[in-house]
Formats: C-alpha cells, structure tokens, sequence
C-alpha cells in the first residue's frame, strides 16, 4: 500500500467578526512567543516546554508545537508571523449531518467548535476517512489569507492502493509552445498550448515594469503574488486532466527528468529577459509535482526517464533528426509535431540513454545507414531492440 499525505485548505463556515478578531490576536500573542524563543540560545530553547509560559493564555499543546517549529527554522531572525499549530492530539474533526465542524482548546481550559465550508466533491470523502479512522489526522494550523478569510488548514495521511499492471505508457512532453503533450503509444496526442500562458506572463511583465518604475515594490510583490496563484491553478487542472486520461485508457505516465534544466539549457541573456521565454520562470516541476500526487491517489504509476535528446530523436527508429520550430524531420523525410514526437519517445523509453558509448553509436547508425545521424543517437523501438541482437 502506498501512503499519500494531503494538506486540505478549508475556511470557517460564516466565521463572525468576534471570533476573526480573536484569531488575529492570539496569531499576534503567538508571534511574540516565537520571536522571544529566538533570543533563547539554541541549547537553552531545547530545554523549554509550556510550562515557561503560563502566563500566556493560548493552550499548552499550541504553544509546544510554537517552540518545536521556531526551533526548526534554524536561520530566521525574526517572525513576521507565526500561525497557530497543534499537532492531531489538540483538535478533533466532527460530522453532524453534512456539516463538519473542527473542535479545539485554543485557550487554556476552554474548548470551541466552528463549522467549516467543505468541498463535496473533493474533500468530503477524505474527512470521512478520517472520522472513521481509515485515514490519519496530522497536524491543524490556523491562518488567514490576503483577502481576509481565516482557515483549517489540517492535513490527513491514508494508505492507497498500489498502482497495478497497465497496458502502457504514456509520455509527457513539457514545454512553453505546448505547456504539457501527452500521446498515446503510436496514436493521438492531447495538447495543453502555451499561448495564453505566454501572453499572460508578458502583460504580467510589461505591468511589472512600469510599478518598478514608479517605485511601487508592494504591488510589484503583488502583482508576482498574484501570477504565480494563476500558474499554480493552471498546472492543478493539467495535472487533472493528465490524470484523467492515463485513467481512462489504462496506462501510466511517463516524465522526463528534467532536474538540471537550468544548467543543461541554457539561454541567452536576450531570451531570458522575455518572460514568457526565460525558463526559470517556468513551473515544470510543480505540475509533475501535482500530476505525481493525484496520480497515486487514482492508482496511476509515473515514472521519471531521461531527459537527452527526447525532442530531437525520431520515436521510429531513435536516429537524431532536425527539429524545425514546431515540426520534426526525420533522416528520410519523415515530418510530424516535435512535442508530439517528443512525448512518443518518453513513453516507449526501453532504457537506453545518452550519450551511449561509440559502439553501440556506430552499430545503430550502420542499421539505419543516415546521413543526417550523429553517434550519440539515443535507441528507442525497433532499432535499440535490432543493435541489441546484432551486439549480442
């Protein structure tokens, strides 16, 4: 059984203005806690427990689990603010009808129940879980947003299925004409374009410019806020749909590894200062990051394969051909999307990777006999299994 922890974000059903402001002192109080423990040598702030703060009124378990994370940020110098935090002895999540309510003694010796608003279709099941005790409650942490609503943000740990035998894989392309292609083996592909993506991020940028001008930091910190919540929005309903379709057709996703991009891809000083170019700004690991977590929840296996050369070999025979903007040319003329030929060879990896040693370089190019290949071509489909046997 795999396990799967999940973090859910639920806000105070009709959280009136008393309690709110309540909240926000006892953040405030806590706050001061924390920046008094950092003036407490690390030694000393070892040995401290609550009993060195009667004095302040929020509950003994809270202010545990204050010292435990202050003692944990090893090289901050002071709070800005240190949200309220008990581990699953200190709360407990209840059901009355279709209400659920999270019951906690945030005061010394006095215990409250708020209602929460709680999405039916994604997070009812999993706080059902948890009542029953199929799933376990972590820890519950109160914190407020921008705009003002307070929330339960309370994360809960349950076994899932492993993922079981699939009919295939199928292989994601990542990248900012297309921001993910998935394509089934030797079949369609699903597209998710990157055009709006790009031209938001240049508006984004353009706005940027002119605040940075006009000495505004705070709505510059605002505005970048507010594009990096858009993006992670996007990237949760791709990494959805991507989870969907793998679903659907009984198969597993297949992602290249791409952990050094940065210093294997370089770019010039030109094109990184167009934001919808400059790849830093580019979220490709947080959709794999999303995609990973739905997918063991939904029973559906990903895997990481090499990244090198994936875009450039033709998923034929893995022999390098020329990439053209958008389109592949294999040796012989042989033309179809790049990122769809891209996601075809992620997904019928066999193993090989470059650079491969020259032998087998030399053995692949005198089967294909191209004039266009180079002796790195990686091996994919037939001809990795054809050098295979004429090597063997």
């Amino acid at each position: 059984m795999a396990q799967l922890t999940l973090t859910l974000k639920l806000p105070f059903h009709r959280l009136n203005a008393c309690k709110a402001l309540e909240f926000e002192r006892l953040t405030a109080v806590n706050t001061a806690v924390a920046n008094d423990l950092l003036a407490v040598d690390n030694k000393e702030r070892k040995k401290l427990t609550s009993a060195a703060f009667r004095h302040i009124e929020i509950g003994s378990m809270w202010i545990n689990q204050t010292i435990r994370n202050t003692h944990a940020k090893t090289k901050v110098k002071h709070f800005k603010q240190m949200w309220l935090e008990v581990n699953n002895q200190g709360y407990e999540v209840l059901k009355s009808g279709n209400l659920f309510t999270v019951s906690f003694s945030l005061y010394r010796g006095r215990k409250g129940r708020i209602p929460l608003d709680v999405h039916a279709a994604s997070h009812t099941e999993v706080l059902d879980k948890a009542i029953e005790g199929s799933a376990k409650l972590g820890s519950l942490k109160l914190c407020k947003s921008k705009k003002g609503v307070w929330y339960a943000l309370i994360s809960v740990s349950m076994e899932v299925p492993d993922a079981g035998d699939v009919k295939g894989w199928i292989g994601v392309d990542r990248g900012q004409n297309n921001i993910a292609v998935a394509a089934l083996p030797n079949s369609f592909g699903k597209f998710w374009n990157g055009r709006k993506v790009k031209a938001a991020r240049r508006r984004f940028q353009k706005t940027r410019k002119v605040l940075q001008e006009a000495k505004k930091l705070k709505k510059v910190k605002q505005l970048e806020s507010r594009e990096r919540r858009i993006m992670t929005q996007i990237n949760h309903e791709i990494s959805r749909q991507l989870v969907q379709f793998a679903s659907y057709f009984g198969m597993g996703l297949r992602f290249e590894d791409l952990s050094e991009i940065r210093s294997t891809s370089k770019q010039r000083k030109k094109t990184k200062s167009d934001a919808a170019q400059n790849r830093d700004a580019w979220a490709f690991y947080q959709l794999e990051i999303f995609t990973r977590y739905k997918a063991i929840r939904a029973g559906v296996p990903v895997e990481s394969v090499p990244a090198p050369y994936t875009s450039k070999s033709d998923h034929r025979n893995g022999v390098i051909g020329k990439r053209v903007k958008h389109q592949f040319k294999g040796f012989e003329g042989y033309g179809c999307n790049a990122d769809w030929n891209a996601s075809q060879n992620i997904g019928q990896w066999v193993g090989f990777a470059c650079p491969l040693n020259l032998q087998k370089a030399v053995s692949a190019m005198e089967i294909v006999d191209s004039e266009d290949g180079v002796n790195d071509s990686p091996l994919t489909g037939d001809a990795s299994l054809t050098t295979a046997s004429a090597s063997s």
